[in-house]
């Protein structure tokens, strides 16, 4: 009874709390984050294998600037309004090549590492995810990348439905930005959007309320340090 009150209570509180990644930084929306398919509904993508995985992006469209930050700074991502659900917020990288324009390159192919991945509190007990709630996430850039241009993916994975499968919604956007100032390590561990993620591994598919896992395995690669 409990764990079906837990699963109604979860599926209606997602019926309406959806949200957006839309701006970096002191930057306003959109500016420097490539606008969302979810702009104006707050939506999420469902399927792992759905090119808007990626950047959130059906038809491809730049942002209107380029933000400029410094290898080993901290930058800030923000939701609008707030992050509803429980669930991990992680970041990846993606370099765009020597040659190519950041305001054309759209991330094909194996070229995205993960920065940062959220691990929950109460394994065991009861899930807590400290990015519940929030709208502001700070990451750092590794100090010892290349310098060039990136793209940063922001993605939230709501986790409050997600025991069946493709029941987990995942909310995304990609900033461009300009590194200066960094090393020369070239990240290992690289994915594709699509082809990170499947629909049915234990970090996407995953019933939160009952029986309370006691372990919690992020999607994709390990966290790349320097």
């Amino acid at each position: 009874m409990l764990a079906n009150a837990l699963l109604l209570l979860g599926a209606a509180f997602g019926a309406t709390a959806h949200y957006t990644f839309p701006r970096i930084n002191q930057g306003g929306d959109w500016q420097y984050v490539r606008r969302a398919d979810n702009w104006q509904d707050n939506g999420f993508v469902g399927n792992v294998n759905s090119p808007q995985i990626r950047c959130f992006q059906n038809r491809f469209q730049a942002a209107p600037n380029t933000l400029n930050v410094t290898a080993g700074s901290t930058v800030t991502y923000y939701a609008n309004p707030n992050v509803y659900h429980p669930g991990p917020m992680a970041f990846y990288l993606a370099r765009v090549p020597d040659g190519q324009n950041i305001n054309s390159w759209q991330g094909d192919g194996a070229v995205w590492f993960k920065i940062y991945h959220e691990q929950p509190q109460g394994l065991g007990q009861q899930l807590r995810w400290a990015s519940d709630g929030k709208n502001a996430f700070q990451v750092q850039i590794p100090r010892c990348i290349k310098s060039g241009y990136y793209l940063l993916r922001a993605e939230h994975i709501g986790l409050h439905s997600a025991g069946s499968p493709g029941g987990a919604q995942f909310y995304i956007s990609c900033a461009q930005i300009a590194v200066s100032g960094g090393g020369n390590t070239e990240p290992p561990n690289k994915v594709s959007f699509p082809g990170a993620y499947s629909a049915n591994e234990p970090g996407i598919q995953i019933n939160i309320y009952w029986p309370v896992p006691t372990s919690y395995r992020n999607p994709g690669p390990p966290v790349f340090q320097c």
